[in-house]
């Protein structure tokens, strides 16, 4: 890279990580490439995005972001990824560290505060944010069920009192 692809790359990182919420560092030496490639895939899938970065450049970028807590995890062969949804980045990363020794969270970021790497795991275990949005409709409606259900229970039994009744009659 030379020097404008280096302040281009470091803009581009920056904008990065004003826009985004959740940032996780992983150590990943030794993957090969088709594990590299399995790993973006996930990533994807998950909404997320996964790069390697120069820990220098990944530095200058950090600077002046919400996300100056990392520095000290940039140590070595790191990689960053990202997502607007924080437990969807989390646990794609933690899912692919139990299936390949090779790759290893370190830590993250999420918003201000700084995860160590059971922080970042404890994070992958919550349920995202769809999840949490359907359960979320769904204690809304319950109740309006329930009433519904209550409301109706009424109209049913005076049908059914009424229904006895007429029997009642036609067998006299």
């Amino acid at each position: 890279m030379d020097r404008t692809e280096k302040h281009e790359f470091v803009a581009s990182l920056a904008s990065v990580f004003a826009d985004t919420s959740m940032v996780v560092v992983t150590r990943n030496s030794g993957l090969n490439v088709a594990e590299m490639t399995e790993l973006r895939r996930r990533m994807r899938a998950a909404g997320a995005t996964f790069r390697v970065a120069k820990n220098r450049l990944t530095t200058l970028a950090l600077d002046g972001t919400r996300f100056d807590g990392i520095k000290p995890l940039l140590k070595g062969p790191t990689a960053l990824a990202w997502s607007h949804d924080p437990v969807a980045v989390a646990k794609a990363a933690v899912e692919f560290a139990r299936t390949n020794e090779k790759f290893v969270v370190l830590g993250g970021a999420i918003g201000a505060q700084t995860l160590d790497a059971a922080g970042v795991k404890a994070l992958s275990e919550l349920p995202s944010l769809e999840a949490l949005r359907a359960r979320l409709l769904g204690l809304i409606v319950a109740p309006a069920t329930r009433i519904a259900g209550i409301l109706q229970a009424p109209g049913g039994q005076i049908a059914r009192v009424l229904a006895a009744y007429a029997r009642e009659r036609e067998a006299a």
